[in-house]
């Protein structure tokens, strides 16, 4: 018996018990929310692995439901929606939503995602090298690998978990370039497109949060096409 539990958050009935049925097809454990008041219940008392997370809801929009989670809860968040839009992928995103799958989807690419973010917690967790380097600090940034926390001047960064990895990968790697299908492999587990889209989003935010207005150091440099490189900041 697969361990995940799975909250299946769709107001549409066949869709609901499609992506039901698939899971219960594949020995995941699910729970179902028809609307984004009951998600929100349904999250806070099961605290399940994953969300399937439609947008239309008929409460509450999907955008909302995941701003609430998001106030006590990291949990991965899978949007399965109609709206198509880079504008729509882009709010969710940044809201907090961790994947972006479009309707129609198949069963095997809902899946796919599943099994991502599977190996995705697993990579969340703590490293086993931690010991051998413990604190990485650069500039005015100090990462405390062992407590799996980041600060600026002193301060601690607001990161969601997927901002976290993408910082710990790149400071491991400070100078080297990154490229795209290497980070989204490391992160994601894949390299398919919309995780490349979903990777300039998050470094995007992730610059938003590093770079302060009262520090002109530039730490993560993109290379156009290419990548991203952690660059050496002095202390000064």
């Amino acid at each position: 018996m697969n361990k995940f539990q799975i909250l299946v958050v769709e107001d549409d009935p066949p869709i609901r018990n499609l992506i039901a049925t698939t899971l219960k097809t594949h020995d995941y454990k699910y729970l179902l929310a028809k609307d984004g008041e009951e998600a929100i219940l349904q999250g806070s008392t099961h605290n399940p692995d994953v969300v399937f997370l439609d947008l239309g809801l008929p409460d509450i929009d999907g955008v909302e439901v995941i701003k609430r989670i998001r106030e006590w809860s990291n949990m991965p968040i899978i949007v399965i929606s109609a709206r198509s839009e880079d504008e729509d992928k882009i709010e969710a995103l940044d809201a907090g939503a961790d994947d972006y799958l479009t309707k129609p989807f198949s069963v095997e690419e809902l899946l796919a995602r599943l099994r991502v973010m599977q190996r995705r917690i697993a990579m969340l967790q703590p490293d086993n090298d931690v010991a051998e380097s413990s604190v990485y600090e650069n500039g005015k940034l100090k990462i405390d690998l062992a407590a799996g926390c980041a600060y600026k001047n002193g301060e601690e960064l607001k990161l969601t978990p997927i901002e976290y990895k993408l910082l710990c990968l790149l400071a491991r790697n400070t100078g080297k370039v990154l490229t795209h299908k290497y980070i989204t492999q490391k992160i994601w587990g894949s390299a398919w497109d919309s995780n490349v889209a979903s990777l300039r989003v998050f470094m995007a935010t992730l610059r938003k949060k590093l770079e302060d207005k009262n520090d002109n150091a530039v730490y993560i440099q993109t290379h156009v096409g290419i990548g991203y490189r952690m660059l050496k900041v002095d202390a000064g």
